[in-house]
């Protein structure tokens, strides 16, 4: 009996896998509550607020991802986080107003729009899922976002056993 040579027909398919991992910014996320500079809990006194910012380290930031938020039903202006924003610019990483999940979606956004859709396009593409990463859903959505207009098709999964998404002709169901 003649033995066969096994192929990997996965490795030398044209299929392109992503993964999301890959593009995990590694800085540590930080949530910075605003609420430790109001008076009693509601509002902001500028001038004791104006203090705080002018004196406070801000170096402590450097390479952090910051999520400015506020914790209270205060009515903060607008301005407040626009003050902590400048003098958090030159140190942190990234800087967004909102939970993280804002600060992971912002971080994912940025690091998608580097992917070269060129050498994308009409081609079969994965998108990897599982991993050891927190991948929130939102950068699964704005990759398939980015990538539909440019691929042949869209696959979940592994190459492998993937789950299919979408192709040329349309929407897969099975």
């Amino acid at each position: 009996m003649e033995e066969k040579e096994i192929v990997n027909r996965v490795a030398n398919s044209s299929i392109v896998t992503i993964d999301l991992e890959d593009y995990y910014h590694k800085g540590e996320r930080v949530r910075y509550d605003i609420v430790q500079h109001l008076f009693q809990g509601l509002i902001l006194k500028e001038k004791d607020f104006r203090s705080f910012v002018k004196d406070h380290d801000w170096s402590l930031y450097k390479g952090k991802n910051i999520a400015l938020f506020c914790s209270e039903d205060a009515i903060v202006p607008t301005w407040a986080y626009m003050l902590l924003t400048t003098r958090l610019q030159p140190y942190a990483n990234k800087v967004v107003f909102g939970g993280l999940d804002v600060l992971e979606y912002s971080l994912f956004k940025e690091a998608l729009s580097e992917i070269n859709l060129e050498e994308l396009k009409n081609r079969p593409v994965v998108i990897k899922g599982c991993g050891d990463l927190p991948i929130p859903e939102s950068a699964f959505i704005e990759l398939t976002t980015l990538l539909q207009p440019v691929v042949r098709s869209l696959m979940y999964g592994e190459a492998c056993s993937s789950v299919p998404l979408w192709k040329v002709s349309g929407f897969v169901s099975n």
